[in-house]
């Protein structure tokens, strides 16, 4: 595997492997010292054209513990904003040896693009609508020991609830959680829907589809709440927050109703109060948390997978 671009292009194998090589993860994670000589000498840039705080810090952790050098590339104070190109960019910072670059950028497909400039590996850590590839497989990891299910998500129903139309996590999800055997549901307006399956029936994405969260929650095993994405909507698309939130918001009635086992979840940062009413810290299945700490043992492994020669997991670096 050279570049890890999109979910679609990991097979159900692939991505149970990368699952199970994350278990070994945890385990260096949990040492007294967590850290391993396994990309000594290897050069990981952080290249985040997009504000990021989970994201960016999750992979800059998971290179340290794995030895790796590492460098932030911060726009606000580079040449971009004198006019400087994303390929100028990308192949000055290349030219001082770079083995992986971690792209977020607001842009459908610069991930992809990148790879005709450079020889680095790509990792997609956020392109616009598109795709989130390492959230989706921090979301399976944390369903997969949450609830158990290490052979696989069948039988399992997931819903996700929210702004499905601006979500690469939502499109990143939908795609794992189904390649792992689950059943999605996607819960939302259908302003919020994508235009393609936002009238129920006639779409290709393998997902049922429902407009009432209440009529949905006793069913779910797991229930993942996306934020309201306000910073990527042009157009008045709901009312107001506060009808978002009486209709879709997680509130102490409807965590009520939720299976005891079920699991909730939230990619951050959550709106307080609208998609999120109650605290999530009083939910006994709350998983967010969980999600954070996964993040960096995920990225371990995909950075490892890239870059590693599949030994030096086992001493100190």
């Amino acid at each position: 595997m050279k570049h890890l671009l999109s979910i679609a292009d990991l097979s159900p194998t692939e991505i149970h492997s990368l699952l199970e090589l994350t278990d070994h993860m945890v385990e260096i994670n949990h040492r007294p010292i967590p850290k391993v000589p396994a990309l000594r000498g290897k050069n990981v840039v952080s290249l985040f054209f997009e504000d990021s705080t989970r994201t960016r810090t999750s992979f800059d952790t998971a290179a340290k513990r794995l030895s790796a050098d590492t460098m932030n590339f911060a726009v606000s104070s580079s040449s971009v904003n004198k006019g400087e190109s994303l390929r100028d960019t990308v192949e000055t910072i290349a030219a001082m040896g770079v083995d992986a670059f971690v792209i977020r950028h607001k842009s459908s497909g610069a991930p992809q693009m990148i790879t005709r400039w450079t020889n680095a590996s790509i990792v997609n850590a956020g392109d616009g609508w598109h795709q989130h590839p390492t959230q989706a497989l921090l979301d399976s990891y944390t369903i997969r020991t949450g609830l158990n299910r290490r052979d696989g998500f069948d039988g399992l129903h997931i819903a996700i609830v929210g702004d499905i139309k601006h979500s690469r996590v939502a499109r990143s999800d939908v795609q794992a959680f189904t390649a792992l055997g689950a059943r999605v549901t996607l819960v939302a307006p259908p302003t919020l829907l994508p235009p393609s399956i936002a009238l129920l029936g006639g779409h290709d994405w393998p997902v049922d589809v429902s407009y009432d969260l209440d009529a949905v929650l006793p069913d779910v095993d797991v229930l993942y709440l996306l934020r309201v994405q306000r910073e990527r909507m042009d157009d008045a698309l709901l009312p107001s927050l506060e009808e978002y939130s009486a209709m879709y918001g997680l509130d102490a009635r409807r965590a009520a109703r939720l299976a005891p086992h079920a699991l909730v979840m939230h990619p951050g940062p959550m709106n307080r109060g609208v998609e999120m009413v109650v605290d999530p810290a009083e939910l006994p299945g709350s998983a967010i948390l969980n999600q954070v700490t996964n993040g960096v043992a995920v990225r371990m492994a995909v950075l490892f997978t890239l870059l590693g020669s599949g030994s030096d997991l086992r001493g100190d670096a």
